[in-house]
């Protein structure tokens, strides 16, 4: 699938089953006591380094967002979907969320102290990814933080027709092996320093992972693709 194909499948998906996802995915103060502990971590992190405000891409309907603004941390949305946007803007007027691709963020080189990409980059082609990852690495700030959250698997691809309570979908999912997720981030500059793999348990069905990096102080080329 192309970028633009992909981009636009994820689009169209998105805003088919913005209401129902928004009315589905529960608030993080819902979420497991290990989530919250992991993006809580994350939010002490970025906050402690100050290098900058922190950007939720992928940020869906806002609720993340919302959450480490309540921690705290001077964050903002970013989402390929403008429906999504418009009910992140509804929810949470008083935080700023703009339409955006993380193919080609608006943002400043070094503008940003952290990055949180949280389950937003598993419907990204495995080709595409290095394209991401870089531009991760080009808006954080020397010594800047990420952390990625996504479904994993052993590189299977799925293409299901519906979601969220039967809406019809085009998006595919790529269940990329964790080491190979972490290979790609440190080709593109960002260096792995926590990984945490949790299998599924009875209320689930897919193993997921999160993934903390961080650009180096000094910075250096990227290793070629």
């Amino acid at each position: 699938m192309t970028e633009l194909a992909c981009l636009a499948a994820i689009r169209e998906s998105y805003d088919t089953v913005a209401a129902a996802y928004a009315a589905r995915v529960p608030p993080p103060a819902e979420l497991d006591p290990l989530s919250r502990a992991m993006l809580a971590a994350f939010a002490e992190i970025v906050e402690a380094s100050d290098r900058g405000p922190v950007a939720d891409l992928g940020c869906g309907p806002g609720k993340v967002t919302a959450h480490l603004a309540e921690l705290g941390v001077s964050a903002f949305g970013v989402d390929v979907s403008p429906k999504m946007i418009d009910l992140a803007r509804e929810a949470y007027p008083d935080l700023r969320f703009t339409v955006g691709s993380m193919t080609e963020l608006e943002l400043d080189d070094d503008e940003l102290g952290g990055i949180l990409a949280y389950y937003s980059t598993h419907h990204t082609p495995p080709e595409l990814l290095p394209v991401v990852f870089a531009e991760f690495h080009r808006t954080l700030a020397p010594g800047g933080h990420l952390m990625l959250v996504g479904h994993v698997g052993n590189g299977e691809r799925r293409r299901p027709t519906q979601a969220y309570g039967g809406h019809p979908v085009t998006y595919e999912s790529h269940l990329l092996p964790p080491a190979q997720i972490a290979e790609m981030l440190g080709r593109t500059g960002l260096a792995v320093s926590a990984q945490l793999v949790e299998e599924p348990d009875a209320g689930a069905t897919r193993t997921f992972a999160t993934f903390m990096a961080r650009k180096s102080e000094v910075v250096s080329e990227p290793q070629p693709r």
